[in-house]
């Protein structure tokens, strides 16, 4: 059985997730998909609309056949972190024979080049890098520069020019360098991005709208139903549903009480101690508080932004206060070692004969639950706090959602 593996978040889960899926499987020539999942929070340091046990069972209804948890710890991270998670897991899977990515170009060819020069981080790239940072530029524009005159430098013309400050082209980078620099056997592909930007906020088309678009859409007419030409009818009914309970609440705004918390009882020393928290930002935290008008999470991203200090910056330096993600534990040589375990959040038929496979292939041990192994490994100690906080942005939550983990086994369609 031929698999192709998929990086995904699935916020929520739409109509061109639906095609870069078939397409997955039909470019790859693949039977089966596993998919690794964020989970309660994502890359851009937000939460999810949805928990990650609904977009689970989205990603099945959908054509996945086994979902794996990135974990909170590279899941919340910048590209470079984000992508050697996922490409990781994928990897210790074992069953896993090719991935396939979305790019804004759908040509792989450059990304492969540039992966293989970069792998091992030559020393002529360190000097370009510190180079573009000193104009000001934020980190993902001066990796881009970087890149770009290192291929130069390369006689690369083609590479020199590709669009690298591209959203998913960036990550498609950082997935081949990964696999690059695990000797994975995973072949890569890529497939371009149509109709929709990764992050475009207006609709521009019929039936396929981006996950940014779909939310913003939900949010302002209060109501899911408006998402519907945009999304499978499985996903409408999953969203639905979660809506009346009151469980499709993605927004900062409902973590804004527990966040001011911290950010007012603890001193600008304890908060620098935290992941993401770089170059004075716990004195310009500390600054700006006395200064808003509202204790609410907008103006305060709005006070602290600067052409440095990107929204998605701060947003994940904020998320790694409200989680008490801590330096030590998320450093580069931690993060480097790799996820110690597979957690699994669920899977199809098809998906439980890769259960089995995966079971004897996998270079980690494959977990169905957390109750006992989050002792064991402190990333998955940090999903279940993850899980924990998520809830408390619900209006009803109960104790048993906040430690949902334990008591949550995989999802399983039929």
């Amino acid at each position: 059985m031929r698999t192709v593996g998929i990086i995904v978040e699935y916020n929520p889960f739409h109509n061109g997730h639906l095609y870069h899926l078939q397409q997955s499987l039909k470019i790859t020539k693949s039977d089966a998909v596993v998919a690794v999942m964020s989970g309660q929070f994502l890359q851009r340091g937000e939460p999810a609309l949805l928990n990650k046990w609904t977009r689970t069972e989205m990603a099945l209804r959908g054509g996945c056949d086994v979902v794996i948890e990135l974990p909170v710890a590279y899941s919340t991270q910048a590209a470079e972190w984000f992508a050697y998670g996922a490409a990781a897991l994928l990897d210790a899977t074992g069953v896993v024979d090719a991935l396939c990515f979305g790019s804004e170009a759908g040509d792989i060819a450059p990304l492969r080049r540039v992966a293989r020069l970069l792998a091992h981080e030559p020393s002529s790239f360190g000097p370009l890098m510190a180079d573009e940072l000193r104009t000001g530029r934020s980190y993902p524009a001066a990796y881009s520069g970087a890149v770009r005159r290192f291929m130069a430098e390369a006689g690369d013309e083609e590479a020199a020019a590709f669009p690298f400050e591209q959203p998913n082209n960036t990550l498609g980078l950082h997935y081949l360098l990964a696999l690059e620099r695990l000797g994975s056997a995973i072949e890569p592909f890529s497939l371009r991005r149509e109709k929709a930007g990764y992050a475009q906020t207006s609709i521009t088309d019929a039936q396929i709208a981006s996950a940014t678009a779909i939310r913003k859409l939900v949010a302002e007419s209060l109501a899911p139903e408006g998402a519907a030409p945009f999304v499978p009818p499985s996903t409408m009914e999953l969203l639905l549903r979660d809506h009346a309970i009151g469980r499709a609440r993605g927004s900062w705004e409902h973590y804004a009480a527990p966040l001011f918390h911290k950010l007012v009882s603890e001193s600008a020393e304890a908060l620098g101690r935290y992941h993401e928290m770089s170059e004075g930002l716990e004195h310009r935290i500390k600054n700006a508080l006395p200064e808003l008008e509202s204790l609410a999470f907008e103006p305060l991203l709005e006070r602290l932004k600067t052409k440095r200090y990107t929204r998605t910056k701060l947003q994940r330096a904020l998320l790694s206060i409200l989680l008490g993600h801590d330096k030590e534990l998320l450093s580069p040589d931690r993060l480097r070692t790799g996820v110690q375990y597979i957690r699994v959040l669920g899977c199809s038929p098809r998906g439980r004969e890769l259960l089995k496979r995966m079971r004897k292939s996998a270079k980690l041990p494959v977990l169905q639950s957390a109750a006992r192994a989050a002792k064991e490994y402190p990333y998955l100690a940090l999903d279940v706090q993850a899980t924990s906080i998520y809830a408390l942005g619900w209006p009803d939550a109960a104790p048993r959602d906040l430690f949902r983990d334990y008591y949550e086994k995989p999802i399983s369609i039929e």
